[in-house]
Formats: structure tokens, C-alpha cells, sequence
């Protein structure tokens, strides 16, 4: 009997023995079974039971008394709030073993059945499709996509089509599905196969654009200030600001918005630097092709001030057309400084045309023709001989020029003073108002000749008052000329003897500076001359002694005594 007790109590032994051992066998076979999982396939997906949580980590029972720890942030969501507890079910991606623990994962989970998932419901149709994403990290092989809907997709490197595997990471792609490993649960897609695609379709779009000839509508991506990117059917294409209007370059920022749409005509391609041209005033019609049938020069046309710059103003034609106005034919004002301080942006004016040029697309106008002309209005008002007031605008080495009323004149060096040292920049300065005579008006030149002179008393005139025709005067020889010789009698008061009239005194012996007696011929004020002649000094003498004479002068000198008196000269 106690035989049979001691032989079943080891019959129990034996059997808790080999279920013990069956139990740590099947516990090493199972870690074995994830490990050798982990190697084949990147991870098994287990449901595991969360046994605790803790401050910084969850641990998780993946069967067979193992424990896996996964880190606490991955069963939080995006504002922090815990999406288990202890003891809910909770499946995880195991991906490794350390210190015989198995390391698991949630958020790979996750991914891993979305993979599955995608891989389950792929059909053949479904190959070569495009899919998109982001480039989260790289391998040895190549790069991992997360797609939009959450799916990870493999890129091989040689699919990559990147030059430098560090600047793919953070990149957003599109790529097409290359093939679908079900073994290992891959999905593996190509950039370099989209691209090359792409780079096919568009070149065949483009090559289409730029045959056919025809306009196409786009729509606006970008715009810069330099110009538009417009998407043609799916090539982008770069419309130049100087493409946008046939009135010359614009800023596209006034006229378009982004997402609008626009007829626009491909005008070049550039293969090496891949660089569409697209042109908006290509896609109309050119209207320098009917301008010279609507306008004609000397047309009087409305336009409005499209632009102003320091030389001149672009005027708004209207039909897509711009002319120019340059500063010179704003105003009939010579001192014209900046077109702004006659004319304002958006200001509507009539100006005539005066030239058409459709050839070189230019077209040029006038304001100044329509206005009234200055010198016909001064000519209303002012004749020659008439006394103005003007003011100083403008002073030179010859002279000054004069404002009167909207007109210049010219008031020379010789005529400002009677002084012949005298300039006009000595005595005036810009802006000084001044009291002329006009001496002469050139209605063909339109050049009105002043003179301040004119208006003051002249040395000869002064001279005049003292003296007269018959009397004998001294001076300094000032000048020779071929006709005779300049002598000045008073300061400012020059008389002229003609080479006739020198008598005996000879012509080549006369030196300037040298002292001069003669008598005065004539006095004219009226132009301002004196002529002198020695020839009939001796008669004037005779003259003045016998008029001394008759006056019953204190010497009592006889005729016989300026007889005598003559002959010893």
C-alpha cells in the first residue's frame, strides 16, 4: 500500500516536473517564435493586455508570462489625453528583443495595420497608381513615406531620384506604386518613375503648346514681381511682366489675382533649363496692327496719365496702347523742371498726336501743341518799342534771359548798361524783376531781343548837353580800325575819326593811348555816335578866335593877330 502511495506521489512529481519544463519550453519557444518573427518580417503584431501603467511607461502582456514596455507617449493623443487603461486590450508591433524583454510599439501597430489593410484590399488595376507623402527617415535601402492617409510606404534609393540623401528627409513626394511584397508586408513605390512620367507628359504638353500656335487658358499659381507662373495643363509656364501688355512692361500685382484664370499662348521653351515662356498679349490681338488705320498725326486724342517720370509722362491711348509725352512737349515753359508739378497720375488730358511709329510700337504726343501758344499771345499784347517788365530767369556770360509774361527774351551783355564793362551777372541775380525796351521781335526764330540801356540816359546824350557841333575837344586814342580811329573824350563817350578826316596827322603814327585834338563833326543821340575830325581843326580855331573876338573878349586880339597867330603854329 504505502508502495502504491510512494509510486503515485512520484507519478504527481514526474508530471508538475514535465508540465513545468513544457511550460519554460513553450515560453522559450514563443520569445524564439517573436524573434525569429522580427527577423523575417520587420515585427509581429500581437494583442497584448496593459498590466500597469507608470509615470513614463506602459507595460504590456504579450502572452507567456513576457512582458513588453512601450514608452507612455504613444497611448496619448495629440492634446494629451490617455487613450488606455490598465487592463485593456491593446494591440502592439514587436520589433526587438533587449535584456530578453520583448520592445514593443503601438503607434507601429497601428502602422502596420494599415499596411496590411492596404495590401489586403490592392487590386492589379491599383498598380502604378500615385500616392503621396512625406519622407519621415531612411534606411541602408532607402527611405520611409508616410503617406496622407497614414500608410508607410518603402522608397529604394535607386527610386529616389535624390542627388543627397540627407536634404530628402521632411520631403513632401509623389511617386507611383513600383510593387507589393504581401510576404513582408511592403509596399514599395518609385519617385524616379513618377518623374520621369511627369517630365514625359509635359514635354509632350509643351512640344503640343508650342506647335499648335493657339492660345490655351491657364490659371495664375504666382505672381511676382517680375512676372506670372500660370499652370497650362499642368506644366507651369512663366508670363514675363514685359509679356503681360502691349503698352511695355507692367506690374501683374495691379491687374491679376492668384487662382485667376488667363488666355495666354506658349511663345519658347527652353529644353536645358526646362523654362516655359507664355506670353498674355500673344494670346490678343496686336492693336499696333490697326493703330495707323485709327489715328493720324495731328489727331486730337483723350488720354489719361498712366505713369510719370522725371522725362515725361505715359498717357493711357486706350486699346491696350501706350504713347509718350515727353517733358519738352508738356508745356511751352522752357524751364520745365518735373512733369509732376504739371500733371497728376489718372488726370485725363487732350493731346495731340505727333508721331506713330508701329514698326518700333512707339506713338509720342504733345500737350504742349493744344495749349496756347506763348509767343503768339505775347505778340497780341507787345510790339517792337513797347517798355516791359520781366523777371531774371536764367543768367549767362552773354547776357540774361528775361520772362515777360510766358515768353523769354534775350537781354545781351551790351545791352543791360552803357558802361561796355558792365554784365549782366554784375548787376542782377535770378529772379530780380528788371525794366526792359524790346528793340526787336523775330516772329520766324520766335527770339524777342531786350534792352535796359535803351531806357537810360546814354553818355552821348549827357555829352550833348555840354556840347556841340564845331567845338574842340581832346581824348585818348582807344582804338584802330582799318576806317579810322576810336577816341575816347569822356568816360563812356567815344568819337570816331574816319581815316579822311585824320588831315595831316598820319594813320600809321598813331599809337592807342596817344593824346588826340579835334573837332566834333556831328553829334547823333538817336544812335549814339559822334563823329571828330582833325582835318578841320584849323578852321574851327579860326573860328572860335574870331567868335572870341566879336564877344568883345578882354584881349582885344585883332584879325591880323590870329593871322599871325595861325602862322606860327
Amino acid at each position: 500500500m504505502a508502495e502504491e502511495v510512494n509510486s503515485k506521489v512520484l507519478e504527481t512529481q514526474e508530471e508538475e516536473t514535465e508540465n513545468v519544463n513544457e511550460e519554460i519550453t513553450e515560453e522559450e519557444d514563443f520569445a524564439t517564435m517573436l524573434e525569429a518573427s522580427f527577423k523575417n518580417d520587420g515585427g509581429s503584431l500581437i494583442e497584448g493586455t496593459i498590466i500597469e501603467i507608470k509615470e513614463d511607461s506602459v507595460m504590456v502582456d504579450v502572452g507567456k508570462k513576457l512582458e513588453g514596455r512601450l514608452n507612455i507617449s504613444e497611448i496619448l493623443d495629440n492634446e494629451g489625453v490617455q487613450l488606455f487603461n490598465s487592463g485593456d486590450k491593446v494591440k502592439v508591433l514587436v520589433t526587438g528583443y533587449r535584456n530578453e524583454r520583448p520592445i514593443v510599439s503601438y503607434r507601429k501597430a497601428l502602422k502596420k495595420e494599415k499596411v496590411k489593410e492596404f495590401i489586403d484590399n490592392f487590386t492589379d488595376d491599383m498598380l502604378d497608381s500615385v500616392v503621396e507623402g512625406k519622407i519621415v527617415s531612411k534606411n541602408r535601402g532607402g527611405y520611409l513615406v508616410q503617406g496622407d492617409d497614414g500608410v508607410e510606404f518603402f522608397l529604394p534609393r535607386s527610386q529616389a531620384a535624390y542627388s543627397d540623401p540627407n536634404k530628402a528627409i521632411g520631403k513632401r513626394i509623389k511617386a507611383r506604386i513600383l510593387k507589393i511584397d504581401k510576404e513582408n508586408e511592403s509596399i514599395v513605390i518609385s519617385r524616379r518613375k513618377y518623374l520621369d512620367e511627369e517630365r514625359k507628359k509635359k514635354n509632350e504638353i509643351i512640344e503640343k503648346l508650342i506647335e499648335s500656335g493657339e492660345p490655351v487658358e491657364g490659371v495664375i499659381k504666382k505672381i511676382t514681381s517680375y512676372g506670372m507662373f500660370v499652370d497650362v495643363g499642368g506644366v507651369d509656364g512663366l508670363v514675363h511682366y514685359s509679356e503681360i501688355s502691349y503698352k511695355g512692361p507692367v506690374n501683374p500685382n495691379k491687374f491679376f489675382s492668384e487662382e485667376e484664370r488667363v488666355l495666354v499662348k506658349a511663345i519658347n521653351y527652353d529644353k536645358e533649363k526646362r523654362h516655359l515662356s507664355l506670353s498674355i498679349k500673344a494670346a490678343t490681338p496686336d492693336p499696333w496692327e490697326e493703330i495707323e488705320e485709327q489715328l493720324d498725326v495731328g489727331d486730337i486724342v483723350k488720354v489719361v496719365v498712366s505713369n510719370i517720370e522725371p522725362y515725361g509722362v505715359f498717357v493711357d491711348i486706350g486699346n491696350d496702347i501706350e504713347g509718350f509725352l515727353h517733358i519738352s512737349e508738356i508745356s511751352w515753359d522752357k524751364n520745365i523742371k518735373h512733369p509732376k508739378d504739371y500733371l497728376k497720375l489718372d488726370e485725363e488730358i487732350d493731346v495731340e498726336v505727333i508721331e506713330i511709329n508701329s514698326e518700333n510700337r512707339r506713338l509720342r504726343v504733345s500737350l504742349k501743341s493744344v495749349l496756347p501758344k506763348p509767343f503768339d499771345e505775347f505778340l497780341k499784347n507787345y510790339r517792337e518799342g513797347d517798355v516791359a517788365t520781366g523777371t531774371i530767369t536764367t543768367l549767362t556770360n552773354f547776357g540774361a534771359f528775361v520772362k515777360i509774361g510766358s515768353v523769354e527774351g534775350l537781354l545781351h551783355n551790351e545791352d543791360v548798361s552803357w558802361d561796355r564793362g558792365q554784365k549782366c551777372k554784375d548787376i542782377f541775380s535770378v529772379g530780380d524783376e528788371v525794366e526792359v525796351k524790346i528793340l526787336r521781335i523775330d516772329r520766324d526764330s520766335e527770339k524777342i531781343s531786350l534792352s535796359r540801356k535803351a531806357l537810360l540816359e546814354s553818355p552821348i546824350s549827357i555829352f550833348a548837353k555840354s556840347h556841340k557841333v564845331g567845338d574842340i575837344v581832346k581824348g585818348k586814342v582807344r582804338d584802330k580800325k582799318d576806317f579810322g580811329v576810336f577816341v575816347e573824350i569822356e568816360k563812356g563817350v567815344d568819337g570816331l575819326i574816319r581815316t579822311e578826316d585824320l588831315g595831316e596827322v598820319k594813320f600809321d603814327e598813331i599809337n592807342s593811348g596817344d593824346e588826340i585834338e579835334a573837332v566834333i563833326a556831328f553829334i547823333d543821340e538817336k544812335r549814339d555816335r559822334i563823329r571828330l575830325s582833325v582835318k578841320r581843326l584849323n578852321r574851327a580855331r579860326e573860328q572860335q578866335a574870331l567868335k572870341n573876338l566879336n564877344n568883345g573878349d578882354d584881349d582885344k586880339m585883332t584879325l591880323g593877330d590870329i593871322i599871325k597867330d595861325q602862322l606860327k603854329q
